[in-house]
């Protein structure tokens, strides 16, 4: 049988299992997951203390249980940092690996044993923090530019009783993130409403489109797992999102419950540079682009296009 077909049947069985599986998930839900934290780095009007507590404070007034991944590299390396992951466990949060350096697989400079030693040297920082679990987050969503890398990661994964953390609701908040950094680094005084504004406009965008891809490979509202980052836009308007969702009829889930639906058991292969477990999912079953949308895979470079033209 080929790989598209034998996906196909394990979409068609799963489909199936699933309608059965996770009975508390029976409206639209999501669970929140964020890269690469928590940063050292300097931001504008935030310290990386006040960043990481505005986040934590957002997610606790909406009684949110999410899944910090880290890239030690990034801060946590030094101990005012992991103080900083240390909280996010304390406070309930799930603290996953996302390697020491934000390496990518797909770069052919990229080792499978030096991207493996990436995995077990950040796991060696976290593994003490309260809330760690065995989960793995790939750097830009890409499981390696060969057959060799992304077989031997997998293999890698389950002898060291790791799982892959998939995302399946991605977001560009980075691209957002980076221009709101831009905007007040020329001017800390800046109006930054208009990229509040479009921020939420592309997280709703996302999440329903998602929903959609969901709908279309699976039958069904799926828990979706919804990737952000530890950055400067989300500990300004983190309560915002959160909000967005509530008011879309959404609910709050955990990584945890999520994770058990059957659907993020799947592997398909990934032919495709970052993307989340749906796009691969099409991709596998042989949609392309236009079949997808290409909205799901711009960068966010709509919401870009329309901040430059209003003057930003």
């Amino acid at each position: 049988m080929s790989d598209v077909l034998l996906l196909r049947w394990l979409l068609t069985a799963l489909a199936g299992a699933c309608l059965l599986a996770a009975p508390g998930l029976q409206a639209q839900s999501v669970a929140l997951t964020f890269d690469d934290g928590p940063s050292l780095a300097a931001t504008p009007r935030l310290s990386p203390q006040a960043r990481n507590a505005a986040m934590l404070a957002a997610l606790a007034r909406h009684k949110v249980k999410a899944a910090l991944f880290v890239t030690a590299g990034n801060g946590a390396v030094k101990p005012e940092a992991l103080a900083l992951a240390r909280a996010w466990g304390q406070a309930g949060h799930a603290i996953g690996n996302h390697t020491m350096s934000h390496p990518d697989l797909d770069n052919a400079k990229t080792t499978l044993a030096r991207y493996q030693q990436e995995l077990l040297d950040c796991d060696r920082i976290i593994a003490t923090l309260p809330g760690y679990q065995k989960w793995f987050r790939f750097t830009y969503l890409r499981e390696g530019n060969t057959p060799d890398k992304r077989d031997g990661m997998r293999a890698f994964l389950r002898g060291q009783g790791y799982r892959n953390a998939y995302v399946s609701l991605d977001t560009s908040d980075w691209r957002l993130n980076d221009k709101l950094a831009e905007v007040l680094a020329r001017d800390p005084q800046a109006d930054v409403e208009p990229i509040r504004q479009a921020y939420l406009a592309h997280i709703r965008q996302r999440a329903l489109a998602y929903r959609e891809l969901a709908q279309r490979l699976q039958g069904r509202d799926i828990p979706q797992v919804l990737l952000l980052h530890h950055n400067l836009i989300n500990a300004l308007w983190l309560d915002d999102v959160l909000r967005q969702f509530s008011d879309m009829g959404w609910q709050f889930t955990t990584p945890t419950e999520a994770f058990a639906d059957p659907v993020y058991q799947l592997q398909p292969q990934r032919n495709a540079p970052g993307q989340s477990l749906l796009i691969s999912m099409g991709r596998s079953l042989g949609l392309g682009t236009q079949d997808i949308g290409l909205r799901l895979m711009d960068d966010g470079d709509f919401e870009i296009e329309a901040l430059r033209q209003q003057g930003l």
